[in-house]
């Protein structure tokens, strides 16, 4: 009686592990998709962001940490088109974040958010001092379990999969 009851707690708690590992992501795909959202429509609706120079204007941002990055020259290639590298660079937030947050082509939207959060640690945090006082490097790591697991629930990848295996093997799911 006792073996019984002492299986079934583990059997219970097994099941709980298991849907909690299934979801462990979920919170992070939706802070990270949210937050690149979020910085995309910031860039593109700032009154001073898209411009050349001026206070507030990427140009502007692009001088004062041209100097002190670990590339100076990623900083000189983005001075050669301030506008253009700052609609590039909201446009990549927004696609990155609306990937992420619905699970469409999630593992390659999470490499472009690695890919960003990087070249911002290289640029604009470098000189943070102690290093973990700059974000982007944060957010880059935040970004690693995403590139590997993908987003396998709640998701359009992980829908768009089902369904695949379903045609692949229709007398399974009748």
């Amino acid at each position: 009686m006792r073996t019984e009851s002492h299986t079934s707690y583990f059997e219970e708690n097994r099941s709980w592990r298991d849907t909690a590992t299934r979801y462990a992501l979920l919170p992070l795909r939706i802070f990270l998709g949210v937050t690149f959202i979020y910085a995309g429509l910031d860039k593109l609706t700032s009154s001073t962001f898209l411009h050349s120079s001026g206070s507030g204007s990427i140009g502007d941002l692009m001088h004062a940490v041209r100097d002190s990055s670990a590339i100076p020259a990623m900083v000189d290639l983005a001075l050669k088109n301030p506008t253009g590298f700052g609609y590039a660079m909201a446009f990549g937030e927004l696609a990155v974040g609306l990937g992420t947050l619905v699970g469409l082509l999630s593992r390659l939207a999470a490499f472009g958010g690695a890919l960003i959060s990087l070249s911002l640690w290289l640029t604009v945090s470098w000189a943070s001092s102690p290093y973990y006082y700059g974000n982007d490097l944060a957010y880059l790591m935040a970004w690693l379990p995403l590139v590997l697991a993908g987003a396998p629930v709640l998701s359009l990848d992980a829908a768009l999969h089902s369904r695949r295996r379903q045609r692949q093997r229709p007398d399974l799911y009748r």
